[in-house]
């Protein structure tokens, strides 16, 4: 039996680390034993321990922020645990752990080291010098990556692009989801009474979002472009699931605007696939992504997306059928789209009458596991077969 190890920064709500938790609980168990490295603090911390015969491990100095002596701990704990695990494969997610995570696991000579692209922590509001030295470190660190997965075709190119590998090396392995907890039918006293919960009547519009509070979501810009729509629909009621850091920022926008009693802060949910039937709209405004799955979500309620085009969005929402896309940060582009949703100016889109499509197989989440599982086999056949593992090849998407 081969030990798996995937690592990742921070347990948090959010799609890598679902992609790595049901990955670590679906894992054929016959054929692999797997491990799950990760930070301290995450909400999903519990639920991950909480998963029968995965191994969970917990560095304290496995953090997020940058600091010298807390990041040579954690690459020397991660070393040590190698050690004594042993596995055959180390998986990293996330930016940090992806760095720390491989070059531990060369050092003790784990065999097969490989890295999912959940979207890059390298964009343009970045200065010049910090953004070449992130790609200088991503492809140092890409010469010991045995094999890259990446989450969309955009971030391929990307990684090509600024020479991170090339593409015998990277397969898109899609990070699924499980729609059946979708396309569950709401009664309309539930649904209701959600709305009501999150600030909208009966004649109200619902527009939603499912996202952490943090720079890379721009809640700011959600809370802008709330403005500019409740200008012009005064029906129009806004809520946001999720929490973090931005938090009293946006609170302070909020009440800036005088948006008290039409944009709710729901806060983190378990329920997301119950609340998100109450919305009439979901809207993204997100200035970069992977590929975020809470748009597969809004798919499989058949709800109309508007959202920004980063990453592997408009791989996920086709434009005019789907919903509509605007560019990062252009909030009078994200206000009008979602303005002529609302006012029902597009005769595309009445809720009632919507068909739902059904979701492609490759953004379910067993056929996530299957792609990971053959990769696997691939790759550990390709290395006892005495052959040089970057020479494998994988089929998937790419």
């Amino acid at each position: 039996m081969e030990t798996i190890c995937h690592v990742i920064t921070k347990l948090e709500l959010g799609g890598a680390q679902e992609v790595a938790l049901y990955t670590v609980s679906h894992l054929d168990r016959s054929k692999f034993r797997p491990c799950l490295i990760a930070g301290p603090g995450g909400l999903l911390t519990d639920e991950a321990r909480a998963i029968p015969g995965v191994d969970v491990h917990i560095l304290s100095s496995l953090t997020r922020q940058v600091h010298a002596l807390a990041d040579l701990a954690a690459f020397i704990e991660l070393m040590r645990l190698f050690r004594r695990l042993r596995p055959t494969i180390v998986h990293t997610h996330s930016s940090k752990a992806g760095i720390l995570g491989r070059w531990a696991a060369w050092c003790v000579r784990v065999p097969v080291i490989i890295h999912t692209i959940h979207g890059y922590g390298i964009t343009s509001a970045q200065p010049l010098w910090l953004r070449r030295m992130l790609i200088l470190l991503e492809r140092m660190t890409g010469w010991i990556t045995t094999y890259w997965i990446a989450v969309t075709q955009t971030d391929i190119e990307k990684g090509v692009a600024w020479g991170l590998f090339d593409r015998t090396q990277v397969s898109v392995v899609r990070p699924g989801i499980d729609p059946k907890p979708f396309q569950a039918v709401l009664s309309e006293t539930t649904r209701h009474a959600l709305r009501a919960e999150f600030g909208a009547g009966s004649g109200d519009y619902l527009v939603g979002t499912v996202a952490c509070l943090k720079p890379q979501k721009a809640p700011d810009d959600f809370v802008a472009v709330a403005k500019r729509v409740c200008d012009v629909v005064p029906q129009a009621r806004f809520v946001l699931i999720g929490d973090g850091d931005l938090r009293p920022r946006v609170e302070s926008m909020i009440e800036q605007h005088g948006l008290e009693h039409r944009v709710h802060l729901a806060g983190w949910r378990r329920d997301v696939s119950t609340a998100m039937k109450s919305f009439d709209a979901f809207l993204l405004t997100s200035h970069w992504e992977g590929l975020p799955r809470v748009l597969l979500e809004a798919r499989t309620i058949g709800l109309p997306v508007v959202a920004t085009r980063v990453g592997g969005v408009a791989e996920v929402i086709a434009e005019g059928r789907h919903g509509w896309l605007s560019d990062a940060g252009d909030v009078d582009g994200l206000a009008t789209q979602l303005i002529r949703v609302l006012q029902g100016r597009s005769d595309q889109w009445h809720r009632e009458s919507h068909s739902v499509e059904a979701l492609p197989k490759e953004f379910h989440l067993d056929e996530m596991v299957k792609q990971y599982e053959s990769l696997y086999d691939s790759l550990l056949n390709n290395r006892r077969g005495g052959r040089a593992s970057r020479s494998v090849r994988f089929s998937s998407h790419s």
